[in-house]
């Protein structure tokens, strides 16, 4: 086990369930079907997934029901058995509707045909990336970014080294933690099979050290794999980012707008290379996940859970809320999204789902004191105030000039401020602003050669017909003259 490393900036939340599900204590439990599951087919960064089916189709467990709608794109598996009731808009937790295919389950448990790799020792490194890419695996640390995009680098890039996310940093959440607990050996079979796949040499899992026993038996896991290491990383919010993990384990700084590929890493959370070896080893698509159910729950959980599983079937499952809950967050307590509905499916990156109380009500602001807080907690070392300064007055372009595009939306800034600014909400607000303007600008420049195109073959079109016209009319001459 190599020595604790840290990254610059970060908090140290305070956690809590009442005593429960804080150390991984609570076991997976697989948690059954709901009788119908919400599949959106918009579950990762990029292009939505195209419907394959239709209402009052029968598909089986596995059986792909979206297809991936680009490179930067994941397919969609059903994930009961059952007769397609339709599909329709549902709502996601960010407020979005997006089509989704609804599945009424027949409880048969019926399952396509699965085709395991018949070498997977000696998988090439195009045989895994087919492999994670028609399982439709993303970032199951919430990111939800296609692993296969990842695994598959561009422009002469080659990947050096692994990085395992075992940090698990947000408050409440253990589904991780417990995953490494009951399933060590599978997760370093997926990070061995990667190895060697696309011929990397080394491989670091980072643990935070508040979850020693995971770091113990990840550590026995990986004794005779050659070239992997567990790290134990000091407790520290959000030492799970990307660029953060990377730096903590490597010392390489991924640069901003650039990705860890950037400085040949690539970074995979535990439960995605979990995912990975259960596609290699028993060609299973994506189709469940572990999602903690944590905070003012009368029995907070660890559940193995079928994607597009409606929030209150796992509330049902836990006995329910508590009296005092305040706000519900889908997510972790630091990077969710508070939803008002409970119809909401769960999703690829649903790591959980946490019952607040008063802690989770919103102060009043106060005018900013200039204290400097926001910034020596900022882990990409932005300027958050100077920042929330120009969203509030619209001054987006102000806003990008200084940084915010680089704004991980870890919430530190927040949590730490003594005027509780929005500081975190205003860095979403001029993302949200600056990526509008940008899409509006590429449509206009898009439209504006679409019709430098038409007016170029326009032009060339009537230049023709009149070299046309000019030869039919030297032609008829010269027949003139013959005649």
């Amino acid at each position: 086990m190599f020595e604790m490393r840290l990254f610059p900036g970060g908090i140290h939340p305070k956690e809590g369930t009442n005593g429960k599900a804080v150390n991984g204590l609570n076991p997976i439990v697989p948690l059954d079907p709901p009788p119908r599951v919400i599949i959106p087919l918009q579950m990762h960064i990029g292009a939505p997934a195209r419907a394959l089916v239709a209402a009052g189709d029968y598909v089986r467990i596995g059986q792909k029901i979206g297809e991936a709608g680009g490179f930067v794109s994941a397919p969609v598996h059903a994930t009961v058995s059952g007769t397609v009731m339709g599909v329709q808009d549902a709502l996601l937790p960010n407020g979005t509707m997006t089509p989704a295919v609804i599945i009424d389950n027949d409880y048969q448990e019926n399952w396509v045909e699965l085709h395991p790799s018949d070498h997977p020792e000696t998988l090439t490194a195009a045989e895994l990336q087919n492999i994670v890419r028609e399982a439709g695996i993303v970032g199951l640390g919430g990111a939800t970014f296609p692993t296969a995009v990842k695994l598959t680098p561009s422009g002469g890039r080659k990947i050096e080294k692994i990085v395992l996310n075992g940090a698990e940093c947000e408050p409440y959440l253990t589904a991780d933690h417990r995953l490494m607990l009951e399933k060590a050996a599978d997760i370093i079979d997926g990070v061995r099979l990667m190895m060697l796949a696309l011929d990397v040499d080394e491989a670091l899992i980072g643990i935070e050290n508040n979850k020693q026993d995971a770091i113990e038996i990840m550590t026995a896991a990986a004794r005779e794999a050659e070239g992997i290491h567990v790290v134990s990383l000091p407790v520290r919010y959000p030492q799970g980012g990307e660029k953060q993990l990377v730096y903590a384990l490597t010392r390489r700084q991924v640069p901003n707008g650039g990705l860890p590929l950037d400085v040949g890493v690539v970074v995979c959370n535990v439960g995605t290379v979990y995912a990975i070896d259960r596609a290699v080893r028993e060609g299973r698509p994506l189709v469940d996940r572990i999602t903690t159910v944590g905070g003012l729950v009368n029995n907070p959980s660890n559940f193995l859970v079928r994607i597009g599983t409606p929030i209150d079937h796992l509330i049902e499952a836990c006995g329910g809320l508590q009296p005092h809950v305040k706000q519900f967050i889908y997510g972790g307590p630091m990077m969710g999204m508070a939803i008002a509905r409970f119809d909401i499916p769960v999703t690829k990156g649903c790591s959980g789902l946490v019952a607040l109380g008063e802690e989770a009500m919103e102060p009043k602001e106060s005018p900013c004191i200039k204290c400097g807080a926001c910034r020596e907690a900022c882990p990409m070392k932005l300027f958050p105030s100077r920042i929330d300064a120009f969203c509030r007055h619209d001054r987006f372009d102000d806003a990008e000039r200084i940084g915010v595009l680089n704004c991980i939306e870890c919430g530190c800034c927040s949590f730490v401020c003594p005027a509780k600014r929005s500081l975190t909400q205003s860095m979403r607000t001029a993302k949200n602003a600056i990526g509008r303007r940008k899409r509006r600008e590429a449509a206009r420049k898009a439209q504006e050669e679409a019709e430098k195109k038409a007016r170029e073959e326009a032009a060339r079109k009537a230049e023709e017909e009149a070299t046309g016209s000019d030869q039919n009319g030297e032609l008829a001459e010269s027949a003139g003259k013959e005649a």
